[in-house]
């Protein structure tokens, strides 16, 4: 005999996930266009159709546990062909933004990151410390490097305009965000973690010899998928295609750009101190023709590349098919933050403006600190938890 099973809706979970951005929930009527028109969504485990239809029954728990919310690339074909207008695109992104909040402690960086009435706390942490440290570093006479310059102390003859006079990187700024790396390393530990245990087995598969260990589908993952984006070759119209891939390929090499600029800059200032490593020691400010300056530069270039894509196409989209949400505008404005004042901290020190190339600096590390310190609960986590979904899918025999 057929067992019955009793459905109880999550009244305030619908609420919520219609605050984050799928208020148009209610009007599917399970058409399955959506799910035609998805040139990604597999033929047996078909997405974002039944998705819809858990939103609207309130069924938490199968969307937290459902791995397609993070596998859709969110070209929003299937909101332009709606028939209803219930933009599933949005619903996608709705419950991707829920899960950005829930999935790592504590949670209340989730919920300041969702509502912009919590964006002056956000910006209030970060200010308030690097300018307590830029006031007291200033106000010392540390080992003779603060020769009492104040604020904005003047350049030096043959050197120009120091940064670290200030924000001085040994004792102050690179411990700050050693421990910033840390936090945010273990909180995406924490996170994926949790996503992984929420999704769970995806059904067996028999496997003729032996299965994949899951480092190898990882580094599948990462090659065939992320690095290239390849999956933004088959969402949206040739135009669309060319857009989205275009921007978000110039931010991913710009950021991987900056992060080699970094470790390698780091790796060689505070390893080659030691005596038989001292050929590779580095001291900033380096010159516009040293090779990390140039890949800096390059990097930079590229994120100003990929946000003018991003930002133009976001601005063109037809809010009546699909919708751009506050998680979408944070993300971009913090990163076009990073990005100008970094540029403009740099021309500003070349030229010799000593007030605005330090308040350009400082604005510079309240936007770094606001881009990685909060990135497990940013929508920029979703590269993290994509991966590592995509991981666990192919790990577990799903194509």
């Amino acid at each position: 005999m057929a067992q019955s099973a009793r459905i109880e809706p999550d009244i305030s979970f619908i609420r919520e996930l219609q605050a984050a951005g799928g208020d148009t929930v209610k009007k599917c009527y399970q058409c399955a266009t959506c799910s035609v028109a998805c040139p990604i969504s597999p033929a047996d485990n078909p997405y974002p159709r039944k998705e819809m239809i858990w939103a609207q029954w309130g069924l938490k728990d199968k969307l937290l546990a459902d791995p397609d919310i993070w596998l859709c690339y969110n070209c929003g074909g299937c909101s332009d062909l709606c028939p209803r207008g219930a933009r599933p695109a949005d619903l996608m992104a709705a419950m991707r933004n829920m899960a950005y909040k829930k999935l790592v402690e504590p949670t209340a960086i989730g919920t300041w990151m969702s509502d912009i009435k919590y964006l002056p706390i956000l910006i209030a942490i970060p200010a308030v410390l690097f300018l307590f440290l830029w006031w007291f570093m200033a106000s010392i006479n540390f080992h003779g490097y603060f020769p009492h310059g104040g604020m904005f102390p003047m350049p030096k003859p043959g050197v120009g305009i120091e940064f670290a006079r200030v924000f001085y990187g040994d004792y102050v700024i690179d411990p700050l965000f050693m421990v910033v790396v840390g936090f945010v390393l273990f909180s995406f530990y924490k996170g994926i973690t949790r996503l992984i245990a929420n999704i769970g087995p995806q059904g067996s598969v028999m496997v003729l010899g032996k299965r994949k260990h899951w480092l190898q589908c990882l580094v599948e993952t990462i090659a065939l998928e992320i690095l290239p984006h390849s999956r933004f070759a088959e969402c949206g119209d040739a135009e669309e295609k060319r857009i989205r891939k275009t921007g978000h390929m110039a931010l991913v090499f710009g950021f991987i750009a900056l992060a080699i600029v970094t470790g390698t800059i780091a790796f060689g200032h505070w390893f080659g101190r030691i005596p038989f490593l001292s050929g590779i020691y580095i001291e900033t400010p380096l010159p516009l023709g040293h090779p990390i300056k140039i890949l800096a530069n390059i990097g930079m270039i590229l994120l100003l590349v990929g946000l003018s894509y991003l930002t133009l196409r976001r601005k063109g989209l037809d809010a009546a098919k699909q919708a751009s949400s506050y998680y979408d505008w944070y993300l971009l404005g913090v990163i076009w933050a990073v990005a100008v004042t970094g540029m403009g901290s740099q021309l500003f020190r070349l030229a010799g403006l000593t007030a605005p190339a330090f308040i350009t600096y400082y604005i510079h590390l309240v936007a770094v600190f606001m881009l990685f310190a909060y990135l497990p609960w940013s929508k920029l986590g979703h590269l993290v938890y994509r991966t590592a979904a995509i991981t666990y899918v192919r790990y577990m025999g799903r194509k």
